[in-house]
């Protein structure tokens, strides 16, 4: 079998994301699987929505005292986030 015309699965689905400019609405997708992944059922339970606007992340809580302390640690969860994405995604964590 000739090699000229194989890619690699990982690099037809990036470039078919790419054409039908789907990239966004899988990244949100994959962003919300990673937070309930990487934060837990605690933090879980109080995150009321997610969204990604412009590669900045809003994560609203309901709970004022975990607010408090996920602000303080916004770069931190950004870089998390952006690690297990596998690129430079996020610009910002916002905490609401």
């Amino acid at each position: 079998m000739s090699d000229h015309n194989q890619t690699k699965l990982k690099d037809a689905i990036k470039a078919m994301l790419d054409y039908y400019k789907l990239k966004g609405k899988y990244q949100q997708t994959r962003i919300n699987q990673l937070w309930g992944e990487k934060k837990g059922t605690s933090i879980g339970l109080y995150t009321t929505d997610i969204k990604v606007y412009r590669k900045k992340l809003y994560v609203q809580l309901s709970s004022a005292p975990l607010k408090q302390e996920l602000s303080m640690g916004t770069e931190k969860i950004r870089l998390m986030l952006n690690d297990e994405l596998g690129e430079d995604y996020l610009e910002e964590v916002i905490i609401r």
